[in-house]
């Protein structure tokens, strides 16, 4: 028994085998300037290796602001200031620390059912079907799938006074949307009130976040998808499209009297210019008509014989040079004595025929 103990003894005093107490100690050629020594490479002072490490710690508040972005600048936390774009300092870590914020780029949120089935989204805890989903005001559901996008106005409102203003931003939309589907019938909604009801959610949406000061400014808030549900997705289709065949129709239609209507305008309005222009034709012709009359009876008040015989002149003259009538002239003294048999001669006949006619004329 004496000679194991022994041996146990030899066994914990060999080398690499630490000390027992009252031992040697390990550590008892430690020094620390060799230390240093060892880790500077045994060249390069401590008060050195501070100062650089100083300067280090001091330059890591050099930072720089992108254009389009806003610097802000939180000091223990707290909300110190904000800067544009540019190189700038602030005091070093964790003294102040700096976030960058994409102020004028557009964000965008998208609710409602996904492409792929309905997927659950990064920021909320129900599946987006659920968020699709929505109940119309004559008591329809219909799925919707529509994005807002907005930008950050106000970046200290944005980081401060909402803890997830992508989330606020998600449910607020929703609630506007569900609230005007509500008071929307499901045909506007499928049909040709798509654009009003963007326009409404976008003003309700307002309504909805000016309270909190989220800092954010909301542009637009369009649909992307809007289906009925899949049991009656194949009558809206048809109600759809019958729709769609009355607005072509009507729009054909007043095509066609946009284009009928102006030709026929013009028609009547050059009918009513022909007949204008004929009026006063023949308005004028009267009046010139009437004004010769009026001369002659001047002039035939001045001298009546002479008028009476220079009239019977020229109407003589006018019957005996017209070209293409026979002329037979008998004195008064053989009138009596000739029989009126000219008219067996169909020549003679159609000759005097000619001579009333021009002598009437």
């Amino acid at each position: 028994m004496n000679w194991d103990w022994e041996k146990l003894q030899e066994k914990r005093q060999k080398p690499g085998r630490g000390r027992m107490p009252g031992g040697p100690n390990p550590f008892s050629d430690f020094k620390v300037g060799d230390f240093f020594s060892r880790f500077t490479g045994g060249g390069l002072p401590l008060g050195i290796i501070c100062a650089v490490a100083l300067v280090g710690w001091a330059a890591s508040g050099i930072f720089i602001v992108r254009p389009g972005e806003i610097g802000v600048i939180t000091r223990f936390g707290e909300y110190s200031r904000e800067v544009g774009d540019g190189p700038h300092y602030h005091l070093p870590y964790p003294v102040e620390e700096t976030e960058i914020v994409a102020a004028e780029s557009l964000r965008t949120v998208v609710i409602g059912q996904t492409p792929d089935g309905g997927v659950r989204s990064k920021s909320s805890t129900r599946n987006s079907g659920e968020e699709a989903s929505m109940f119309t005001g004559d008591e329809n559901i219909v799925h919707m799938r529509f994005n807002v996008q907005y930008n950050i106005s106000r970046p200290r409102d944005y980081l401060f006074k909402v803890r997830d203003p992508e989330t606020t931003i998600r449910l607020a939309a929703e609630a506007a949307m569900r609230e005007v589907v509500g008071r929307s019938n499901i045909d506007s909604i499928l049909t040709a009130g798509r654009a009003e009801t963007q326009v409404q959610a976008l003003q309700v949406l307002e309504n909805i976040l000016a309270p909190y000061n989220i800092g954010v400014r909301i542009h637009t808030v369009q649909l992307l998808d809007v289906q009925p549900p899949p049991e009656v997705e194949a009558a809206f289709k048809d109600v759809a499209s019958a729709r769609e065949d009355r607005v072509r129709i009507i729009n054909e239609a007043e095509a066609y009297r946009m284009k009928i209507v102006p030709v026929a305008n013009g028609t009547a309005q050059g009918m009513l210019n022909a007949a204008e222009a004929y009026g006063r034709q023949v308005e004028q012709a009267a009046e010139g008509e009437a004004e010769r009359f009026r001369i002659t009876v001047r002039e035939y008040n001045k001298a009546r014989d002479v008028t009476r015989k220079r009239m019977y002149l020229e109407a003589m003259g006018d019957v005996l040079s017209s070209t293409g009538l026979e002329k037979i002239i008998i004195s008064r003294d053989a009138e009596g004595n000739i029989l009126p048999l000219l008219n067996l001669d169909g020549r003679a006949a159609g000759s005097r025929e000619k001579t009333r006619n021009g002598g009437a004329q």
